[in-house]
């Protein structure tokens, strides 16, 4: 107990990922794809665009612009989202290393 009587929070360390703290299936490929989503997302976002010229853009409909920018990346397939970086010229490097024991299989980052 802390001096005021409240109990102290309880809390959990996350792995960095929180697909797989919640245990889903594909946590890996989830958090993939989140960080892709909201890569093109911080883009589109950026150049102040309207739906109708982001799905002209992208290549795709409205509805699916708008799924886009409410954050919901597990509608579009990794292939679909290395796509759509493609669209607004931004270049994907794919790095293969050895594996190390609490680190995710998957990673995206992002360069300058």
């Amino acid at each position: 107990m802390r001096n005021d009587d409240r109990p102290e929070t309880e809390f959990e360390e996350g792995s960095g990922n929180v697909f797989a703290d919640l245990g889903l299936e594909d946590a890996d490929e989830l958090f993939a794809r989140a960080k892709l989503g909201f890569h093109v997302y911080k883009l589109l976002k950026d150049k102040n665009l309207k739906q109708r010229e982001i799905a002209s853009l992208l290549g795709i409909k409205q509805p699916e612009v708008s799924h886009l920018m409410n954050g919901h990346f597990n509608r579009f397939t990794t292939d679909k989202l290395f796509d759509f970086l493609k669209r607004l010229d931004r270049k994907v490097t794919i790095q293969i290393s050895s594996h190390k024991p609490g680190e995710p299989y998957q990673e995206v980052g992002f360069g300058p």
